[in-house]
């Protein structure tokens, strides 16, 4: 079975949006292509949150708009209590965390969940259900946003370096969550 791996890439000062969402500081921080389409062939389904599925993406309008620059094609469960009155294609909407990761992992089979959005990782961190971080740390400060991780009042999660790699754009991290 694959893992529940939570990925992004994230400022130098900890945010993985800008303020509002916004991406638009993702243009030109993405290395390489190679490297995307590596981490995307490792992806047999994503769990999204529902501000992420329906947030701010740097390359709307253009061929690499979506998950992966757009080549994301396969199984999209976003976690909300609030689902569209129409549906989406590839798309399923479930309101209860457990279910959603279940689905998921079923969809995925062998391959990563990959999770997107900070509260719905905080959710599965929270309720150890994480299994990593991959995390690709751009050279650019943001100065507020979403962090990566948040949680009020502060909490300690562990974590075990597993991979680190360097690259003209943004460096690689993967981690593993300490249970």
């Amino acid at each position: 079975m694959g893992k529940l791996q939570y990925q992004c890439t994230m400022s130098l000062d900890g945010f993985i949006a800008g303020p509002g969402g916004d991406m638009s500081w993702l243009a030109g921080q993405v290395g390489d292509e190679g490297q995307s389409g590596e981490v995307a062939s490792q992806v047999g389904a994503l769990l999204v949150g529902n501000r992420t599925f329906g947030g701010d993406d740097p390359n709307r309008g253009t061929e690499n708009e979506g998950a992966y620059g757009g080549t994301w094609h396969g199984p999209t469960f976003v976690l909300t209590h609030h689902p569209p009155d129409r549906p989406v294609p590839d798309v399923t909407f479930v309101d209860d965390l457990p279910r959603a990761v279940a689905a998921a992992r079923a969809a995925a089979g062998e391959r990563h969940v990959a999770v997107l959005g900070a509260d719905v990782a905080r959710q599965c961190i929270e309720a150890g259900l994480l299994d990593e971080i991959l995390v690709f740390i751009a050279p650019v400060l943001l100065g507020d946003g979403v962090r990566l991780f948040h949680r009020p009042g502060g909490a300690t999660v562990r974590l075990e370096r597993l991979d680190q790699a360097h690259s003209p754009g943004p460096t690689r991290m993967l981690l593993r969550v300490l249970r």
